[in-house]
This record gives C-alpha cells, structure tokens and sequence, in this order.
C-alpha cells in the first residue's frame, strides 16, 4: 500500500477543486435552456405587440433577453441571459449586468429585446469586448403595442429598445448603465 503525503493530497484536492470550478459550460443545457426563453418571449412580444414584428422584419439583428432582475436601495444591481439572433438563429449568448446608484428602492423584473437597426450598430456590438448601452439607443418602456412601430424616430435609431413585461415596484432617480458581456450558457 503507497502512502499518500499531504502534499500529494493536498495538490490532487485543489486540482479536483479548480477542474470543476473551470467548466466552460460546452455540453450542458444551458444554451437550450436560453433559447427556450428566447423563444416564449419572443412569442409573447408578437402576441401582444403586433408592430414589434414589423420591427423585427427591418432589423439586422435582435438580443434578446428574457428575463432581467433588478433590485436596489440606494445602490442597485441587475442580471439577466438571453440570445443574440441574426436572421432568426442564434449566433451568440449574452448577460447583461446593470448597476445604479442614486434615490431608489425595490425589485422588479422585466424582459427587452435591443433590435439592431444598421449592419454597423450590429457589427459594433458584436466586435466590442462588452458593450454598454449609450446615448444612441431608442428606449419604448410604454406597455402599449401601437406605440412600437418602425417609423421615424426608430428608422433613424441605430438600436431601438423595447422594455416589457415588468413586474414588481421599483422606484427612483438614479445614475444607472447596463453592459452586456458574450457568454457561454
């Protein structure tokens, strides 16, 4: 019988520990988990906002993320996953990471699609390392469908946002951004 030295046990313990914290999520169902949700909010979006499908049609590109949780007080943080699809295919998985600062309290939950209007807003988001939404990004938070269409002010907007599905209160004045970083599910 070989007698197994601390530093042998030790080196195999830690090299156990760091193999497993080390997995790069190729071959879990993640990614079908995601495109699932995907998928239904998608479904969801053209149910009850009929003009977003018109939206779709003129767009390069869609990332799509089902479900953002947010929750703050005073300082505030927020998380989510979803797809970027190119021509109705996924091509790549995204978080979102949102912080803010400022007046607030509470949580909510939310889903929005950042539709990509020009080939070089998509180009940009895609060759960036992690991209955070700026000034040029059209916001449509209201929760009627006629007031999302294709037309004038989002024919110009190089992204356009739309915001839906929000649940819980969270309320404030803040300073906030919100990066998105490419993932593997």
């Amino acid at each position: 019988m070989t007698q197994l030295s601390r530093r042998s046990f030790t080196l195999a313990a830690l090299s156990g520990v760091g193999l497993t914290a080390c997995g790069n999520g190729v071959g879990s169902s993640g990614a079908e988990k995601v495109d699932a949700r995907v998928d239904a909010t998608l479904n969801h979006m053209y149910s009850r906002y009929p003009n977003t499908v018109d939206l779709a049609n003129k767009s390069t590109g869609m990332l799509v993320m089902p479900l953002v949780t947010e929750a703050g007080f005073g300082i505030g943080g927020g998380y989510g996953r979803g797809a970027l699809r190119v021509g109705g295919v996924t091509v790549d998985y995204y978080s979102a990471t949102k912080g803010s600062f400022g007046l607030q309290i509470g949580a909510q939950q939310y889903a929005h699609v950042l539709f990509f209007m020009t080939d070089d807003a998509l180009l940009k988001f895609r060759r960036s390392q992690g991209w955070a939404a700026g000034a040029d990004v059209e916001y449509v938070f209201n929760d009627r469908g006629e007031n999302v269409k294709a037309e004038t002010t989002t024919a110009l907007s190089p992204i356009v946002a739309i915001v839906f599905g929000q649940a819980g209160l969270h309320v404030g004045a803040t300073v906030e951004g919100i990066k998105y970083t490419r993932i593997i599910p």
